[in-house]
């Protein structure tokens, strides 16, 4: 099951206010979904975003894709810079330290040097 977080639809005609939900992929925009995380009203200037920002990383943590707009909205409330330094500073650490481990043992080892056979005949 592919999780993506994205935008429902609420409010009347000319009037538009979304839930920001999360949802299976294959589900219709307005549909069931799993677990509301927010809410977004693009005709308020202040306050027209609510995220629930503990939820939210949750779920791109079990690996949930955001939709555009959403990735939009996690940049400007802050969000997005929180999962991907979190998720950065976990995967680089744990290669360095096998990188390390592979190279102390290849700097030990000596090569011989083997001299060329001679033919028999010259």
């Amino acid at each position: 099951m592919s999780v993506k977080i994205r935008l429902t639809r609420t409010g009347r005609k000319l009037d538009p206010s979304y839930r920001v939900v999360v949802t299976d992929s294959r589900s219709p925009r307005d549909g069931r979904f799993i677990e509301q995380v927010g809410f977004f009203d693009p005709n308020m200037e202040k306050d027209g975003v609510r995220l629930n920002e503990e939820r939210i990383l949750y779920w791109l943590s079990q690996g949930a894709k955001p939709s555009d707009t959403i990735r939009s909205l996690l940049s400007k409330q802050g969000i997005w810079k929180k999962f991907t330094d979190t998720k950065v500073s976990k995967k680089p650490a744990a290669k360095k330290e096998k990188k390390s481990v592979a190279k102390k043992p290849a700097a030990k080892k000596e090569t011989k040097k083997v001299a060329p056979k001679k033919a028999d005949g010259e």
